[in-house]
C-alpha cells in the first residue's frame, strides 16, 4: 500500500504554481529514508517567471521608506513566532533534526535575526556631506543592489534563508530564493508566512537542483548572486556570475581547528567541544571537528572525549534524550563513511566510525586519533559527527597547523592565558575567532571567512551592507 506525496509548489509572483513542464523529484525524510513529498525540478521558463516577477516589483519596494519596510520585517518575525510549530514540523521533515532542539535553538535567533535587520533597514549610513572640492558638495547615497539570486543549503534550510532574505528585503531588494532539492518543505512554508505580508513578487521560491541554480546565477537578471554551500558550488557560482559581473556573496566550507592548551580546564572543554562538534551531526561549516591539543594533556583529553562521544546519542526526531538527528541524505553518509574507510593506518578510531541502524541516515559519534597534518580527513570537510584529534608541541606549532587548511572560516582558543588567546586571535587566518567557547553567533556581529570559506558577510551590519551599492551625488553650489 503505497502512501500519497504531499505536493510541494513553486511561490513565485505571489501565487504557489508547479514547474512550468510539470517535471518533479521526490524529496526523502533523512529520518526514515522514505519519501514524503513532491517539489518541482524548475526549468527555464520558471526561472526566467521569478526573476521577472521580482523585477517588476524591485522599483516599488526599493522606493518605500526604510521604515515601511522595517514594518514587513516585524510583521514577518511576528508570524514566524506565530506558526512556530508548523515550521518546526516542516524543518523536522526536511532534516530529521531533534523537535526539542530545533524549537529551542533555531526559532528563537531565526526571529532576532529579522527583527535585528528590521532595524538595520534604518541606518543606511555614508559618511558625512562635504565640499571636498571648490564650489561642489558631495553627498553619499547606499542603495538596493536590486534582484538577489539566493540558494540556501540543506543543514540549516530555515536558518539559512532567514540569512539570505532578511538582509536582502530590508536593503530594498527583491529575492529569488532556491532551497536545496533535499530540504524544500521549510522554505515553502516561510514563503506562505512571507507572501501575505510583502507585495507580490518582492519574494519568490523556485525548487530545483544544481542546474536550476545554475540558470539562477546566469540569468541576466540579478544583480547579485549569495549562495550558502561546498566549495565546489561557491567555485560555480562565481564562475557563472563573472560572465556579467554579478555581484557574489560567497559562505562555504570550513574546517574550524579548535585549539586547546594545557592550561586548559579539561571536563570543561570536552563538553562543550563535543556538543560544538556533534550537534546538527556535524552538518555544520564552522563545527568543532579538527582539535589540536597539547601533547602534555592529549591523552587525558582524547579519554575524556571519547567518553563524551560514546554517551552523546543520536536518534528520532521525537526523542527528548538525542543531540542530533541523521545525515541529511544517502550521498552525505556515504562521503562520511568513506572518510572513514579510508584512514591511514597510524589513525585511531577511538569511538563510533559507524552508521547507526538500518533506517535512515544517522552514524555514530565519532572521535579519531593518531592523525598527521597531511591526512585526508584534517584537510577536507567531512560535514559529519567526526571530531578528529591531533597532538602539538607549542604555540607556533598549533598556528602553523591550524592554519595550513585551505578553509578559513571559524576557530576557538581553549586557554587561561588572556595574553596566549590575543596572540591567537591575531594569529590564526579564520573570519572568527571564539575563546573559551565554540560556535555561539549573534545578529550583530558577522559571520563568514577567507580563503576558500568564501568572502561576503552573513548577520551584523556588514551582511547588511553586502546587500547595497555606493553612489556618489556631486552638485554645483554656483
Amino acid at each position: 500500500m503505497s502512501t500519497e506525496l504531499r505536493r510541494l509548489r513553486n511561490y513565485i509572483d505571489g501565487e504557489f504554481r508547479d514547474a512550468a513542464d510539470g517535471r518533479t523529484t521526490e524529496v526523502v525524510n533523512p529520518a526514515t529514508g522514505e519519501a514524503y513529498a513532491t517539489a518541482p525540478l524548475s526549468g527555464q521558463a520558471d526561472v526566467d517567471a521569478a526573476m521577472a516577477a521580482a523585477a517588476a516589483a524591485f522599483p516599488a519596494w526599493r522606493d518605500l521608506v526604510p521604515a515601511e519596510r522595517q514594518k514587513a520585517l516585524l510583521k514577518i518575525a511576528d508570524a514566524f513566532e506565530e506558526r512556530a510549530e508548523e515550521l518546526i514540523a516542516a524543518e523536522v521533515q526536511n532534516t530529521g533534526k531533534p523537535i526539542g532542539l530545533t524549537r529551542s535553538e533555531e526559532i528563537p535567533p531565526m526571529v532576532d535575526q529579522i527583527r535585528f535587520f528590521a532595524g538595520a533597514a534604518r541606518m543606511l549610513e555614508g559618511r558625512a556631506a562635504g565640499e571636498y572640492m571648490d564650489g561642489m558638495t558631495s553627498i553619499i547615497r547606499r542603495e538596493p543592489v536590486g534582484v538577489c539570486a539566493q540558494v540556501a543549503p540543506w543543514n540549516y534550510p530555515m536558518m539559512m534563508a532567514v540569512w539570505k532574505f532578511a538582509p536582502a528585503l530590508a536593503a530594498g531588494n527583491t529575492v529569488v530564493l532556491k532551497p536545496s532539492d533535499t530540504t524544500p518543505a521549510s522554505t515553502l512554508l516561510i514563503a506562505d508566512i512571507i507572501g501575505s505580508l510583502v507585495p507580490k513578487g518582492v519574494f519568490n521560491v523556485i525548487c530545483g537542483d544544481r542546474d536550476t541554480g545554475r540558470l539562477m546565477v546566469e540569468h541576466p537578471t540579478p544583480a547579485m548572486a549569495s549562495i550558502t554551500g561546498s566549495v565546489r558550488a561557491g567555485m560555480q557560482v562565481a564562475e557563472s556570475a563573472s560572465k556579467d559581473v554579478k555581484r557574489v556573496h560567497l559562505e562555504l566550507g570550513g574546517k574550524a581547528p579548535v585549539v586547546v592548551f594545557e592550561d586548559t580546564d579539561i571536563a570543561k572543554a570536552v563538553e562543550d567541544i563535543s556538543v560544538a562538534g556533534f550537534f546538527n551531526a556535524g552538518q555544520d561549516c564552522t563545527a568543532a571537528t579538527r582539535v589540536l591539543v597539547q601533547e602534555s594533556i592529549h591523552d587525558e583529553f582524547v579519554a575524556a572525549l571519547a567518553k563524551a562521544a560514546a554517551d552523546t546519542k543520536t536518534g528520532q526526531p521525537d526523542d527528548e534524550d538525542v543531540l542530533y538527528g541523521p545525515l541529511n541524505n544517502p550521498n552525505q553518509l556515504k562521503q562520511v563513511t568513506g572518510f572513514i574507510e579510508r584512514l591511514p593506518a597510524h589513525a585511531r578510531v577511538e569511538t563510533g566510525g559507524k552508521r547507526v541502524g538500518d533506517k535512515g541516515f544517522f552514524y555514530a559519534p565519532t572521535v579519531v586519533s593518531g592523525l598527521k597534518q597531511d591526512d585526508e580527513i584534517i584537510q577536507k570537510e567531512v560535514f559529519g559527527p567526526v571530531i578528529t584529534v591531533q597532538s602539538f608541541t607549542d604555540e607556533a606549532q598549533a598556528v602553523e597547523w591550524a592554519n595550513d587548511v585551505e578553509y578559513a572560516l571559524a576557530s576557538s582558543v581553549w586557554t587561561k592565558d588572556h595574553a596566549r588567546a590575543m596572540r591567537m586571535s591575531k594569529s590564526l587566518d579564520f573570519g572568527c575567532v571564539w575563546i573559551n567557547t565554540h560556535i555561539p553567533l549573534v545578529a550583530e556581529m558577522p559571520h563568514g571567512g577567507f580563503k576558500k570559506s568564501g568572502y561576503g558577510k552573513d548577520l551584523s551590519s556588514y551582511g547588511f551592507d553586502d546587500y547595497t551599492r555606493i553612489k556618489h551625488v556631486m552638485t554645483s553650489l554656483g
